[in-house]
């Protein structure tokens, strides 16, 4: 009788899927994180009745959430060109900067911190209550961040809050429609720079390129804590008194600090993949671009946007131009297009999760989403 194969129960790479496979790798690699969020999850559920410990348990969350994802649109290529720099010279820079522009809006707009994007129909009416789900929209956003999501912070945040859905409509209109300026914009201005300046911004940057960068990233993060201190302060009452505002301030100051010890964690590498953004001349352009676009958006009304649509047009447009501009055999000009391609689709797909996310939590938790929804069908 022919003996029988002994059965291999081992568990290896070869016979696993590479995505099965990658899911017990990245559990095993990640599992203080896990822990953590689990940790989190849990204190969410036990304190969501209570809503003045809920209301500053989901800011913590939301502002570090928000912002460690967010960090690669403003200050992404500002650690990626500086990062042989200190992290605490770079810290102070940006820290001061938060402080004076949520301090200039909490004391122009009488206690308002968000330059007044909270005051449009739907998002106006501080929570005076919360469910387990709302507190858990910073806990999906944190594990978004920690897989390289680049996550509509906006959408995720502001969407379990807002009880209207024309809000949400107009948010994602606006959204979309920088999504497409940013593209557009950033063909032109990287196209031209490819085609006919190109031979200015090889070899070793000028001395006087660090502080044109210096400024313009400062610029960029003001204007975009202009436009999404928002999505922070949404857990908060509309007007702070001194001491909410103290803690809201002093509390974000700090986690910045711990982020640039990071240097931007894991998030940091959507920006590192990104064609020389190292170099002080590429980061000074994409942020002297990208702050423009914000600013615009700004002045044309209160509705608040997703950043992170407009950035990966940007970096998208960006991508695409270089490709076109590249000098040689048709060979190698198209694989710079399918890379440039490539990278754009992943970053808009990534993207795209976290909408339907947040337009899935927005719809289990609101119930006037609901019956806009309902009705509109109908």
């Amino acid at each position: 009788m022919a003996k029988k194969k002994a059965i291999d129960q081992n568990i290896n790479q070869e016979k696993l899927s590479k995505k099965t496979y990658s899911i017990f790798d990245f559990t095993k690699s990640e599992r203080p994180f896990l822990i953590t969020v689990c940790i989190l999850i849990s204190i969410a559920g036990l304190i969501t009745p209570y809503t003045y410990a809920a209301m500053w348990f989901g800011f913590a969350l939301a502002a570090y959430s928000a912002i460690a994802n967010d960090s690669i649109q403003t200050i992404g290529t500002f650690i990626a060109s500086n990062n042989k720099r200190p992290w605490y010279l770079l810290w102070l820079f940006m820290g001061l900067i938060w402080l004076g522009t949520v301090g200039y809006s909490w004391f122009h707009y009488s206690g308002d911190v968000t330059y007044q994007r909270l005051s449009v129909p739907g998002l106006e009416k501080a929570p005076d209550s919360f469910v387990f789900l709302q507190l858990a929209a910073p806990i999906v956003l944190l594990v978004m961040t920690r897989l390289r999501m680049p996550v509509s912070t906006t959408f995720l945040l502001l969407n379990v809050f807002t009880y209207k859905a024309g809000t949400i409509v107009d948010v994602m209109f606006k959204s979309f429609v920088g999504y497409i300026l940013a593209f557009v914009l950033a063909i032109i201005v990287w196209f031209l720079l490819e085609r006919f300046v190109k031979n200015y911004l090889k070899g070793q940057a000028k001395s006087y390129w660090i502080y044109l960068q210096w400024i313009t990233s400062g610029v960029l993060w003001s204007v975009w804590i202009m436009q999404d201190a928002a999505n922070i302060a949404v857990f908060l009452p509309r007007q702070l008194n001194p001491v909410e505002f103290s803690i809201y301030a002093g509390f974000v100051f700090i986690g910045l600090g711990f982020l640039f010890y990071m240097k931007g964690d894991k998030i940091q590498e959507i920006v590192n993949e990104k064609s020389n953004v190292t170099d002080v001349r590429a980061a000074t352009i994409v942020d002297l671009v990208y702050a423009v676009i914000l600013f615009y958006f700004k002045m044309y009304n209160n509705v608040p946007m997703s950043t992170t649509w407009v950035f990966i047009g940007l970096l998208a447009g960006r991508e695409l131009a270089i490709a076109l501009g590249k000098h040689g055999k048709a060979k190698k000009r198209n694989a710079w297009l399918v890379r440039a391609f490539r990278l754009a689709r992943k970053d808009v797909l990534k993207a795209l999760a976290g909408l339907l996310v947040s337009l899935i939590l927005a719809i289990i938790i609101n119930k006037g989403v609901r019956d806009e929804i309902i009705a509109f069908f109908q």
